[in-house]
């Protein structure tokens, strides 16, 4: 398996369980975030932790380790931070972050390590007016994700779907800010979760659709979302044979402002 530098699928997985963790790093995501955040109760944090400590060494061609802390200011966010300190992991997954000064402060927090940072950008009401401020705000912030869940909850949504059964307004409205905000700061944009894992012509759509708007990875629940995230996010050899037909032509009259390539401009 090949890793890539920005991972298509970002398959999350509840840290306390040893099971799920283990299969999580067979299943070929690029990269694991393992959660101590939503999909863990407060009881069973500790546990976590533990089980987290205890993960074997990596394998070769295994994919990125990731953590989802818990927020800032909380006191399991704390408790976190110790963990982090021993933890050999890729990188920090950052939920319900609502501007820059939040990923400054985690960085600032994590120093003298400069692990990259993953945030999660559009969990809150307050986080929407906040995209622009990711950018510069910190080099160690690698990637941002938008979440529906959470958003849903925090406006009081009794559905994050119109009556069609799209997303809703507000919702698209997030989702095309965390997309623009990523591009702003230079970072990997990467789409949110599809929650109906049984769904998979539904997860295929999304992601092919993702795909084309400019993201270049999505978040996955479930290891049988895995396999479809990695093929909507890599191109076809047609994909490829085009961009190189392109990259001939510009190559072949580099004083070119615009060329005709199969028939387009």
């Amino acid at each position: 398996m090949t890793i890539c530098a920005q991972p298509r699928s970002w398959l999350f997985v509840p840290a306390d369980s040893n099971r799920k963790m283990m299969k999580a790093l067979e299943c070929g995501a690029d990269a694991v975030i393992f959660d101590l955040e939503d999909s863990v109760s407060l009881g069973q944090k500790p546990v976590a932790r533990e089980l987290l400590s205890l993960l074997p060494d990596r394998r070769e061609n295994g994919p990125q380790r990731w953590v989802r802390i818990n927020p800032i200011g909380t006191d399991p966010h704390r408790d976190d931070l110790e963990l982090l300190e021993d933890l050999d992991v890729d990188g920090v997954v950052l939920p319900k972050a609502e501007c820059g000064d939040d990923v400054a402060d985690l960085a600032a927090a994590l120093a003298p390590r400069r692990l990259p940072i993953h945030a999660i950008v559009t969990e809150t009401a307050a986080s929407l007016f906040g995209l622009l401020s990711y950018r510069d705000c910190s080099s160690s912030l690698a990637a941002m994700s938008w979440g529906a869940e959470d958003l849903s909850a925090a406006l009081g949504a009794s559905s994050k779907y119109s009556a069609s059964g799209q997303l809703g307004f507000t919702f698209r409205l997030a989702r095309s800010l965390c997309l623009a905000g990523a591009v702003a700061a230079e970072v990997q944009p990467v789409d949110g979760v599809f929650a109906d894992f049984r769904d998979q012509d539904g997860l295929v759509e999304e992601a092919r659709a993702a795909a084309r708007e400019g993201f270049t990875g999505k978040l996955a629940i479930h290891p049988a979302q895995v396999e479809p995230i990695n093929a909507a996010f890599t191109p076809s050899a047609e994909e490829v044979a085009h961009a190189r037909a392109i990259v001939d032509a510009f190559g072949a009259e580099p004083d070119a402002g615009v060329l005709s390539v199969e028939g387009r401009m």
